[in-house]
Parts: C-alpha cells; structure tokens; sequence
C-alpha cells in the first residue's frame, strides 16, 4: 500500500514539476482562460488538480496534428530540377 503511494507522489511531483515550467516559460498572450500567475498559484496549492486543468484548460492550442509529410515531386515533375539540365 505505501508503495503505492510514494508512485502517486512521485507522479504528482513530475506532473507539477512539469505544469510550472510549462506555464512558466508559456507567453502570457498565449495563455487560456486564466492569467499567468493564477495559473502558477493553482498548480502550486493543488497539484495534482491544478496540474491537469493546466495540461487540459490552460495550455495553448498546437498547429495540428504534427509535421505535414513534404510531398516528393519527381524529378521530371520539378521544374527546379528541369531549369538545372
């Protein structure tokens, strides 16, 4: 039971650890839904809570779903490649 414990404890530190530098170093512009320093006080006074209405409510918004795949032209497509013969 207590090593139960101390893994919930050490995964609410990480999580804490990780909420208060993201919001730390989050332009207060690109923040939601509450200013910089509440989100600071929130996470700090209820970690585990505060640390997922952060990851969930506070966080900016990503571009997408990641990179965008190049698309392959073939060389006798790319017009750059044909200026070049």
């Amino acid at each position: 039971m207590v090593r139960w414990a101390v893994i919930a404890a050490i995964i609410t530190l990480a999580l804490m650890i990780f909420s208060i530098i993201d919001c730390s170093r989050t332009a207060e512009n690109n923040i939601r839904s509450l200013p910089k320093w509440a989100w600071l006080v929130i996470i700090i006074f209820v970690p585990a809570i505060g640390s997922i209405a952060w990851i969930i409510a506070g966080r900016p918004k990503g571009n997408g779903r990641g990179r965008r795949k190049r698309k392959i032209v073939p060389p006798d497509d790319n017009p750059d490649f044909l200026g070049k013969l």
